[in-house]
């Protein structure tokens, strides 16, 4: 189970904030599901990811605004591989549903509930098309999502913050309203890549932050935040990210990541945990 969380800025008088639930688990790529949960049966642990959506929609507290869901298909339909992407017909497809969702509510704030890292791309995207340069992402994640459909893994969740920056599939590229400029994308806590995506951070300008890097404190995310000149952040939150030495949260085990128990692991926390109080 992966879940990831969006946020920007606090909400305007009257304006609407939307929950999203949205999940996808058609993103995450077979060769990691078959890595990272090899106790279960393939058919299950790949819809592990839909059910991280739901138990965070029961555990979250009353939301005050509108509440919507994304349609996700739970059949084997469209997961084939297409153009270098697993499940793109189907992940396009319900990518075009949550960008419909987003246009009939057109909110000013969005909390999204998932699923795969994917699922907070058209939010993202929404809000970047609402707030233009006046939107830094901060991505908080393991990983770095910089895959392209010409890596080796096929996975569209790890393609996410690729899609975000306008690097994607032109599919993926020609339904979102907006993207984001890498230079106002931090990815926090990155320390798992891959060799064939990780020069693509370098290349795009995109700022990343260990895991070491904010042991102690945040200050220095804050000051690139600063920095950026942005009002508005998102910020996406992968629980992969907390360290599995202490915690196991989510399908994949990640050691050495964020701490919960040190200080700096502590002030990122509470970042990221602000988008928990609607």
């Amino acid at each position: 189970m992966t879940s990831s969380i969006a946020f920007t800025g606090d909400p305007e008088n009257g304006a609407v904030h939307l929950r999203l639930i949205w999940p996808q688990w058609q993103g995450a790529g077979s060769p990691s599901v078959h890595a990272l949960a090899p106790e279960f049966a393939f058919e299950v642990a790949r819809r592990g990811y839909a059910v991280g959506a739901k138990v965070l929609a029961a555990v979250l507290p009353p939301h005050d605004g509108p509440t919507a869901a994304v349609p996700v298909s739970m059949s084997d339909d469209g997961l084939e591989e297409r153009d270098g992407v697993e499940a793109k017909s189907v992940v396009v497809k319900q990518l075009s549903a949550a960008l419909e969702i987003l246009r009939q509510y057109q909110p000013v704030r969005i909390t999204t509930l998932g699923g795969e890292c994917s699922v907070s791309v058209a939010p993202f995207s929404e809000l970047a098309n609402r707030y233009g340069d006046d939107l830094a992402v901060v991505w908080i994640d393991s990983h770095p999502d910089v895959g392209t459909p010409n890596s080796e893994y096929p996975g569209y969740h790890a393609m996410a913050v690729t899609a975000l920056t306008g690097h994607g599939d032109p599919d993926v590229l020609d339904l979102l309203p907006a993207i984001v400029s890498p230079d106002r994308v931090a990815l926090v806590g990155l320390h798992v890549w891959t060799e064939d995506d990780y020069p693509n951070v370098a290349e795009w300008g995109i700022r990343a932050f260990s895991p070491d890097e904010l042991q102690v404190t945040s200050e220095t995310l804050l000051d690139w935040i600063f920095a950026t000149g942005c009002s508005r952040v998102a910020i996406h939150f992968d629980v992969d990210t907390i360290d599995s030495n202490e915690v196991v949260l989510g399908l994949g085990a990640e050691p050495d990541g964020r701490s919960v128990s040190r200080r700096g692991g502590s002030s990122l926390t509470s970042i990221a945990g602000s988008m928990w109080s609607d």
